[in-house]
């Protein structure tokens, strides 16, 4: 394994690709996340949130072994930072500016089978009215279009991070985070679309809704396999015990109908409310399943699965050393020869309260 740091700066905040997303095309590849200031916490994330934010992303030429630094070239309604508003004061938050119908439609539909193509999905915060919407870039995420609207699907609110799965030129899946009926994230929705972003049209729940108080599935993670099987791994929690677990649903019809296969993390400490899955498939048809683990000790993770996601492996550590549960996040890509390069932001002071940074490791599995 090898290790590259992609943002890294004393004093500053850098976290969760897995809000943004993660593209490659041949050695080139590209991975979104969010800067803002540190501020000294004992627990949960140390970001300050009299500070704004920034979006930014970093492109490697060279499959992951050194990066550049780009600032997002898209448009964010007053200047204000995408997918962050739980993490800002008022003042601050994208949702002050912009209303769930302030993105407009696409105006033709998106070819999401073109060459050069990345969708990335955003959203304000995480309460009750909050609400998503996405972006295109035709030429490697050096410009995105949008942001272009996404539908409430009769939920109190839509969460959406980058997961999607395109079926031809203007036809995707989307995976979305909903609100639950108590206005709390969260429950994992799968839309479709069949005219590149102009209309969705939701298709299911994937497990249904969590019911208890703060239970939630959330954050889902998907992908096809060859033989048109669709899987999706979520973020789960039990409010009455704390415990967190990463769960695998499988859908034979497209999306319309999905039965669990299995559990393939549990978490065994409490509290944390887990993180949110990556899962990739190499060329040999095998399985991979990643994730930070905030059990304690601080580390990235990952499952392999030789059998469609049936079983799965021990856990493989990437990344040992995090200080604290402030990691993880993680989003990867599988190179042409099966490498692996996974992104994430983790931190490593002793004390903790060292910058967030994001960091990539490259592996074989």
């Amino acid at each position: 394994m090898r290790r590259a740091t992609i943002f890294r700066e004393p004093g500053r905040f850098a976290g969760w690709p897995a809000n943004y997303g993660m593209w490659h095309w041949g050695d080139e590849i590209v991975v979104g996340f969010t800067v803002g200031a540190h501020r000294t916490a004992r627990r949960g994330h140390a970001i300050d949130k009299r500070q704004p934010v920034v979006n930014m992303q970093a492109r490697s030429l060279d499959r992951g072994l050194t990066w550049r630094v780009e600032a997002f070239n898209g448009s964010r309604p007053g200047a204000r930072g995408l997918s962050a508003d739980e993490h800002m004061n008022p003042g601050l938050r994208l949702a002050e500016v912009m209303s769930a119908t302030t993105a407009a439609v696409p105006s033709a539909p998106m070819k999401f089978d073109q060459p050069d193509f990345a969708l990335m999905l955003a959203r304000t915060g995480l309460a009750r009215g909050l609400f998503s919407f996405f972006y295109q870039s035709t030429d490697r995420c050096r410009a995105w279009a949008g942001p272009y609207r996404l539908p409430q699907f009769r939920s109190t609110g839509i969460a959406a991070r980058t997961d999607a799965i395109i079926l031809g030129a203007h036809s995707a899946l989307c995976f979305l985070t909903a609100n639950k009926a108590d206005g709390k994230e969260g429950k994992v929705l799968c839309v479709r679309s069949d005219d590149g972003g102009q209309s969705f049209q939701l298709l299911s729940q994937v497990g249904g809704e969590p019911q208890e108080t703060g239970d939630f599935a959330i954050m889902p993670a998907s992908l096809q396999l060859p033989c048109g099987r669709i899987l999706c791994a979520r973020r789960c929690r039990q409010g009455a015990s704390g415990l967190s677990w990463i769960d695998l649903y499988a859908s034979d019809d497209q999306g319309y109908s999905w039965r669990q296969l299995n559990r393939p993390v549990a978490f065994q400490r409490a509290g944390h409310s887990g993180n949110p899955p990556c899962l990739k498939q190499l060329s040999d048809g095998r399985l991979l399943l990643i994730y930070g683990n905030r059990d304690g000790p601080y580390r990235i993770g990952a499952r392999i699965s030789t059998d469609e996601g049936r079983g799965w492996s021990g856990e493989i550590v990437l990344r040992a050393g995090g200080a604290n549960g402030d990691m993880g996040y993680p989003r990867a890509v599988v190179l042409d020869d099966d490498s692996v390069v996974t992104a994430y932001y983790i931190n490593e002071r002793s004390d903790g309260d060292g910058e967030r940074f994001i960091e990539a490791t490259m592996w074989r599995p």
